[in-house]
């Protein structure tokens, strides 16, 4: 079975972090890895919004702003880019769908969820064979999202982020490597 992450915890504990780190991990191991990062925007230690970044080739789009400079919904202080991002999620998500070893999403959360093309591509990633690793916003189940009992989920708190952030990325490699291995020997069968 392919191999599924989901990483979350309350605001501001390290998910991101643990995140970049498994995905660092596994290019440095030549895994194809793919997907979107969504990093917060800060100016003057306040949060002003967040960006889209694609994890391939670093193109970035703004995801949301608390300007009124993007014109999309609101969703609590911020306002949806949805054309800037949508453009960029289409782009990396549809590359990962088909072309990655491994899926990376950072984060599924309700603002993501909001741009129909983020929902539709999010929906495929997880339908296909593909493994995914997955920063899920703490409010949302992973059920909600469509995925079954064998995604491997992980609470990330004050007291186990140094341990996760050691041990995670070689466990995620190891498994993946694994799974990419067995893929490649059912297809030479």
């Amino acid at each position: 079975m392919r191999p599924i992450y989901i990483i979350t915890g309350r605001p501001g504990i390290g998910k991101s972090t643990l995140f970049n780190s498994i995905i660092e991990f596994l290019l440095e191991e030549g895994i194809k890895v793919d997907g979107i990062r969504t990093p917060e925007v800060r100016a003057a230690g306040r949060r002003i919004g967040f960006k889209v970044i694609d994890i391939s080739t670093g193109r970035e789009a703004w995801l949301a702003r608390k300007d009124a400079i993007c014109r999309g919904p609101r969703i609590g202080s911020y306002y949806l880019c949805v054309s800037e991002a949508s453009e960029l999620i289409d782009e990396a998500l549809t590359r990962a769908i088909s072309q990655a070893d491994i899926i990376g999403v950072d984060e599924v959360g309700p603002m993501e969820l909001k741009l129909p093309v983020f929902s539709r591509l999010l929906r495929n990633a997880i339908d296909s064979n593909k493994p995914l690793i997955l920063v899920v916003h703490y409010r949302l189940s992973p059920k909600s999202l469509g995925l079954k009992g064998h995604a491997r989920k992980y609470i990330v708190t004050i007291e186990n982020r140094n341990m996760l952030g050691r041990n995670l990325p070689r466990q995620v490699y190891e498994e993946v490597k694994d799974y990419l291995a067995e893929q490649k020997r059912s297809l030479q069968l």
